[in-house]
């Protein structure tokens, strides 16, 4: 079973951010699916590496959204868009290097990372952009 399982819940209702959130969701389970099959590190890179420029894809659509509209909170929600992906990017370093491990614990960051961060602080970025549209 994966780890990975898009809930309505972390639906922002904003179409365009909803959509590429669920296709984060299912990169990450493909992640998670390859792991879980034995995949060599060939598999695994690549898997990895959609799942990073899908990222930066959707991270740039936000921050763009937010730029757009003059979301006050835009430069914090940026920090956290680039801790992330630093933070995945070492990881992925690391592999290719063979002194990292996919390991459980970075499908679980990553699953954390997603929850927290769609159901909080993207959630308060679609709750401006409604108000800015009423």
């Amino acid at each position: 079973m994966s780890l990975f399982h898009w809930k309505e819940e972390y639906s922002v209702d904003h179409s365009e951010i909803d959509m590429q959130h669920k296709r984060l969701f299912q990169l990450a389970d493909n992640l998670h699916t390859a792991m879980a099959q034995g995949k060599g590190n060939a598999a695994l890179s690549k898997t990895l590496n959609d799942l990073i420029e899908y990222t930066k894809h959707h991270f740039a659509c936000e921050e763009r959204l937010m730029q757009t509209h003059h979301y006050p909170e835009f430069a914090k929600h940026k920090v956290l868009h680039d801790e992330l992906t630093t933070r995945v990017i070492e990881f992925q370093k690391g592999f290719a290097a063979g002194r990292t491990a996919m390991s459980i614990e970075l499908l679980q960051f990553l699953k954390d990372w997603l929850s927290h961060h769609i159901g909080e602080t993207d959630r308060k970025v679609a709750v401006y952009l409604k108000s800015k549209a009423a």
